[in-house]
C-alpha cells in the first residue's frame, strides 16, 4: 500500500481507490448502499486511466448527508484534504445526464457511475480551462484524449456534440476558440 496522500497533493488512483473502499466499508457497517456519480480527472484516472492523478473527485453522490459526513472522516484519518469528494460539479451538470457504469470499480457499498464520454467530453469542453501556471487547472489534455477517443473529425463535430448537451447559447466563446485551435493546430 502507498503512503498516505499529503494534503494538498495529488490524488492518484492508489488514494482514490482506497479511500473509496472506505467509503464502501463505513457505509455497509450502515447498512446502507451509496451511490456516487463520478465526473472530471476521477474518471480520467480511474475509467480512462488517462492521467495519474486528479485534485479532488468530483461527484453527486446519494445519501448525501451521510457521505458527506463519512467522507469528512476518512480524509482525516487518510490524511487528504477536507474537500476531497465533492459535489462542487453540480452546477455544470447537463439536462441530459447520460451516465454508464464503464469500466469503473465497484465497491460491495457503494455503486460508481460516470457521465458518457460524449456527456464528459461536453462537460471539459464547457470548462475550457486552459491553466497557464502550475497550479491552474487545465482541460486541454483531457478534452484532446476524449476527442481522440470518440474519433471525432473536425472542430464542427466535436461543438456539435457540446450542443447536444448544453443550449448553444450557453456555450462560451473560449470554448469554441479552444476546440478550434486544437483541430487548426493539428493536436487531434
Amino acid at each position: 500500500m502507498s503512503a498516505p496522500q499529503p494534503i494538498g497533493s495529488a490524488l492518484t488512483r492508489e488514494a482514490i481507490l482506497r479511500a473509496l473502499s472506505s467509503l464502501s466499508d463505513e457505509l455497509g457497517k450502515q447498512g446502507v448502499t451509496g451511490e456516487l456519480c463520478l465526473f472530471g480527472g476521477t474518471v480520467m484516472v480511474l475509467a480512462f486511466t488517462a492521467r495519474l492523478s486528479t485534485k479532488d473527485v468530483d461527484a453527486l453522490f446519494q445519501p448525501t448527508p451521510l457521505i458527506r459526513n463519512l467522507a469528512s472522516r476518512i480524509a482525516e484519518e487518510q490524511d487528504l484534504p477536507t474537500d476531497w469528494l465533492n459535489d462542487g460539479v453540480k452546477g455544470f451538470v447537463s439536462a441530459r445526464h447520460e451516465t454508464t457504469a464503464g469500466n469503473l470499480p465497484q465497491f460491495p457499498h457503494l455503486r460508481l457511475t460516470m457521465p458518457v464520454p460524449e456527456y464528459l467530453l461536453a462537460m471539459k469542453c464547457m470548462a475550457a480551462r486552459i491553466g497557464g501556471t502550475t497550479d491552474e487547472p487545465s482541460d486541454v489534455t483531457d478534452i484532446i484524449f476524449l476527442i481522440r477517443h470518440l474519433k471525432l473529425n473536425s472542430a464542427k463535430e466535436a461543438l456539435d456534440l457540446v450542443g447536444q448537451y448544453y443550449p448553444t447559447n450557453r456555450i462560451p466563446v473560449k470554448t469554441q476558440y479552444l476546440v478550434e485551435g486544437l483541430f487548426e493546430e493539428g493536436n487531434v
